[in-house]
């Protein structure tokens, strides 16, 4: 049984608000007027199938792509209208990563700290206590280019911390690294957000961000297709479902016959 979406919070309680957001291209439909309603200090799980229009949605809230149509509320701000203010505000990991390959990891981080405009001694003090946080505290001079795939991420994740943001927007922190990276990023969001931050948080991993999330939004062919509180959808599917199950069951998966391959022989 699908959940049906609770109601949702107030506008004065969300740190992100989102009233028939679109995204086309061409003819293409990538994201379909979607009404996101992320509650300030929850952990929100953002899901849905290859191609549902997720990253699309992330690149439209922290600013990459312009929205088609709809409005947008980041921290009671219009993103839109006074973009300098939301950056300011927020931390962001995307998929790409975006560091510079040729500088130094320290050096990645003391840029971004000039970018915020952070006083030298808020940026040294950050800096070292997010490196030694993160366990990059050895390799702060090392260039990013010979950093490993979950150096990388935790790197950009330092790089999202440094100005103290109050939202952040992660788009598959955990996609390649290891148990024990993944031990400390859960860690370090686990405390932000039980310090009132906010996290919207894009991921694969059904189990993770089972573990995570106290809300979830599911996307399917870019329409929001089901959000809410993840105990009220658990509820609401009148089994205690996990979250893959409330998954495949959105997206149309548990009812396919698993049928067998005949090519594969007996």
């Amino acid at each position: 049984m699908t959940p049906e979406p609770p109601p949702g919070p107030a506008p004065a309680d969300l740190a992100l608000e989102t009233r028939g957001l679109t995204r086309t291209f061409g003819e293409l439909t990538a994201v379909d007027g979607i009404d996101l309603a992320v509650p300030r200090g929850s952990f929100y799980g953002f899901l849905g199938p290859n191609g549902a229009g997720k990253s699309t949605t992330i690149k439209c809230l922290t600013g990459l792509l312009r929205p088609s149509a709809g409005t947008l509320r980041i921290l009671g701000l219009d993103p839109l209208a006074d973009p300098v203010a939301v950056k300011r505000q927020v931390g962001v990991v995307p998929e790409d990563l975006a560091l510079f390959e040729r500088l130094s990891g320290g050096e990645n981080l003391a840029f971004v700290g000039r970018v915020y405009g952070l006083p030298d001694e808020v940026l040294e003090r950050r800096t070292g206590e997010l490196l030694d946080l993160l366990g990059l505290a050895d390799d702060a001079g090392t260039l990013v280019a010979d950093y490993s795939h979950g150096m990388k991420k935790k790197l950009s994740l330092a790089a999202a911390f440094l100005p103290a943001p109050h939202l952040l927007f992660l788009d598959e922190p955990f996609e390649g690294i290891d148990a024990l990276s993944s031990r400390q990023i859960r860690r370090l969001l686990h405390d932000f957000v039980g310090r009132g931050g906010t996290i919207f948080l894009t991921s694969h991993v059904l189990e993770i961000v089972e573990r995570l999330a106290d809300h979830v939004g599911i996307l399917h062919q870019g329409r929001l297709v089901v959000q809410g509180p993840m105990a009220q959808l658990r509820a609401g599917s009148g089994a205690g479902e996990s979250l893959e199950e409330i998954f495949l069951g959105v997206v149309g998966a548990r009812d396919r016959p698993e049928g067998s391959l005949e090519w594969l022989g007996a």
